[in-house]
């Protein structure tokens, strides 16, 4: 079987001679990554993942610049190819499903260009799965119990009752990170709730109200509900509305919360969380924040991915981070030896500048998910139209490519 994570080799590892040994806690995808980015470069590593299999579904992902790029380098492309979803036409509708206007998926094409992919993040994980399951040992239905460091290395805990001793242990275990609160402290003082929460699911069956090829949007004060048809096993829904008290909203279930929020839609909307009723676990539901750290690293131990900086679903570049954090990790621990320390800092060093840039992207982007009143609506709207007229279209285009090369051109730095 062909090696898909056939990536480049690092600079000096002699063609896989053993770097040093890590301990990765996660297997999503900034854990996977990171695993496969030192197999690239000549480490030894044990992935350990607390659920006690892979998962998989979840929402679309875009890979554009830096994201693009990493995936090319860690050979990824070959397995990611077949399954990108590509665009589709977006149809904003009414909340009775009504259509308003279109903005045609040429549009997207345009802007973004040739290297770019759209697939679901199920899909990211198990293409990075295959590529890492034979260069390193995966242990699921564990996790990291208590961390001991000294200048040389780090003792890992772990609670199936093994130790292990590494140079490195990477904590990409998510916004509710194990690993950042055994070594840097409780989640509550880095995690910023943006009191909203969000949905993504799988459709089995497309709602008749979507056509296909395309994706329905209802945005409405405090809301978005958004609803794509792209086929058998590539459609899917996507939900986010603005909420007091997200805690509990996460008690109440994706059905009964989401039902609340968005139960007077009609259209696709309406088809959707029919099809929710019938399979809640196959949802994403979470409330969204983003992590907040003034360092991400602390002797032997580095967080990464969500863990480290979540910059939420309303920045839409998760997963280009975590894949660009890894790949780029790589790079300092290439350039600095056996500095493990020294490494990370360079690393954060590179990197914090863009995660800082796409938080507050963020922040501000959730007037788009969550307009405040019916005035932001209508503003959107007549954004939204004008993008298709000629000379908006081609300042739109050129506007997003300088964006995406200049993130690629950070990245690359």
């Amino acid at each position: 079987m062909a090696d898909i994570g056939g990536g480049r080799r690092a600079r000096g590892s002699g063609g896989g001679a053993r770097a040093g040994r890590a301990v990765v806690s996660g297997a999503g995808i900034a854990g996977l990554a990171t695993a496969l980015r030192l197999h690239h470069a000549g480490w030894e590593v044990l992935v350990v993942e607390r659920a006690p299999a892979r998962r998989s579904g979840g929402y679309m992902i875009n890979l554009v610049g830096p994201g693009h790029a990493a995936a090319e380098r860690l050979g990824l492309l070959p397995a990611l190819a077949p399954r990108d979803l590509g665009l589709f036409t977006t149809v904003m509708v009414r909340a009775d499903g009504r259509p308003k206007f279109t903005v045609p998926a040429a549009l997207a094409q345009a802007a973004l260009g040739d290297r770019a992919l759209t697939v679901f993040r199920g899909d990211l994980e198990s293409a990075l799965y295959r590529a890492v399951r034979e260069h390193a040992a995966i242990r699921f239905g564990t996790t990291v119990r208590a961390v001991e460091q000294d200048a040389d290395r780090v003792r890992v805990a772990l609670d199936d009752g093994t130790s292990e001793q590494a140079d490195l242990l990477v904590g990409a275990d998510g916004l509710h990170s194990g690993v950042r609160r055994t070594v840097f402290g409780p989640e509550r003082d880095f995690r910023v709730d943006l009191r909203h929460a969000v949905a993504a699911f799988p459709l089995p069956r497309v709602p008749a109200d979507v056509p296909e090829g395309a994706g329905t949007v209802f945005i409405g004060p405090g809301r978005t509900a958004s609803v794509v048809n792209l086929g058998p096993g590539r459609s899917s829904a996507f939900f986010a509305y603005r909420c007091a008290d997200p805690d509990a909203e996460l008690d109440r279930g994706p059905v009964g919360a989401l039902g609340t929020a968005f139960g007077d839609l009609g259209g696709g909307a309406a088809g959707a969380l029919e099809l929710l009723a019938g399979a809640p676990e196959d949802a994403y539901f979470d409330s969204v924040s983003q992590t907040a750290m003034d360092r991400w690293s602390r002797g032997r131990v580095v967080l990464l991915g969500d863990a480290a900086w979540c910059v939420s679903l309303f920045a839409g570049h998760g997963a280009t981070l975590a894949l660009s954090g890894a790949d780029r990790l790589g790079d300092a621990l290439d350039e600095h030896g056996g500095d493990v320390p020294a490494a990370l800092a360079a690393w954060e060093a590179r990197l914090r500048p863009e995660v800082r840039g796409r938080q507050a992207s963020a922040r501000k982007g959730m007037t788009r998910f969550a307009p405040p009143t019916r005035a932001h609506v209508r503003a959107n709207d007549l954004v939204m139209r004008a993008i298709g007229l000629p000379g908006v279209s081609a300042l739109f285009q050129r506007s997003v490519q300088r964006s995406i090369r200049r993130s690629t051109e950070r990245a690359a730095r």
